[in-house]
């Protein structure tokens, strides 16, 4: 996952455009709540409610979850809802990525409140209606992975589109019932996923007897290294290259390539890891990395 973080100090009246948000950022992982909300309500007497100021304030309602205050996380959500709502009357979502990322953590926060009041009935019908208004947007895998937290976990797992793959053929989940299998949705710009490789590596080998199979999906970004855009073909040249240098322990783990897979299994969040029992089930539904202790504990779960 991208962390960016802001260093320098600057003047609030002397801000560049991305400024607001690093420095609203900077000043929650500091617990300086009322920091944020000044440099808020300056920027906002500067430039307005713009899509950088609204990303800013998604960021005030994520930093409210995370301290457990559900009620002023819930506000900053709403606000940012209904603003960007507003903004997005006369232009698209996805005209500016600034509103993308607002709106979808806007909805992210709304839902995890709910489901932390023991609301998730509430939380799984806001992400529905959500997905039915911006699931041909930008924002469609996280909301879909908000909605999958709180609902996939015993369902049957979503196909998977295999046409499209890096190294073995990949075969349809319906063939592999029967075998746990291991889902590991990774990214080729992916610090994080590239960490998780010999974990995955070690219990592939440690679980062979019990049948345990593993399939890496990864999507196409329109760019490869440095962030230079790329073609489909350059980008899937430099995903192997990733593979070959980053993943040797895994070459014969097929890889299928596929947006929808990404889109389907809400995989926003790169790794996410998701188990599948010897039914077909979801039996984890795993956003971020995993440990070797926790993996290992789930995929036991899952293979009896």
């Amino acid at each position: 996952m991208v962390n960016r973080l802001f260093i320098g100090v600057l003047l609030l009246s002397s801000f560049s455009f991305a400024d607001i948000i690093q420095d609203v950022r900077l000043s929650l992982s500091q617990n300086n709540f009322s920091a944020a909300e000044a440099q808020l309500k300056t920027w906002r007497a500067q430039h307005g409610a713009d899509p950088e100021y609204l990303e800013a304030l998604s960021w005030m309602a994520r930093g409210s979850l995370a301290a457990g205050s559900l009620d002023q996380a819930e506000s900053y959500a709403k606000q940012t809802e209904s603003q960007t709502v507003e903004q997005i009357k006369t232009r698209k979502l996805d005209s500016d990525p600034h509103l993308g990322i607002a709106l979808g953590a806007a909805f992210e926060v709304e839902a995890q409140s709910l489901a932390q009041r023991s609301r998730r009935s509430e939380a799984v019908t806001l992400l529905k209606r959500a997905l039915a208004t911006y699931g041909r947007t930008s924002i469609h895998a996280r909301l879909q992975k908000n909605l999958n937290m709180l609902s996939l976990t015993g369902q049957p797992a979503p196909a998977l589109e295999v046409a499209e793959h890096l190294g073995p053929q990949p075969a349809s989940l319906s063939k592999l019932k029967g075998s746990p299998v291991l889902l590991f949705f990774w990214a080729h710009w992916c610090g994080d996923c590239k960490a998780e490789e010999p974990i995955l590596a070690r219990l592939r080998a440690e679980f062979a007897s019990a049948g345990l199979k593993v399939a890496g999906p990864t999507r196409l970004y329109g760019y490869a290294a440095r962030g230079e855009d790329a073609t489909p073909q350059q980008e899937l040249a430099y995903i192997e290259s990733v593979r070959q240098h980053y993943y040797s322990g895994l070459l014969d783990m097929p890889v299928p390539v596929s947006k929808a897979n990404f889109d389907s299994y809400g995989a926003s969040t790169t790794p996410t890891i998701v188990l599948l029992d010897r039914a077909g089930k979801v039996a984890l539904y795993h956003p971020g990395a995993m440990s070797y202790e926790d993996l290992r504990a789930a995929i036991e779960g899952a293979s009896r």
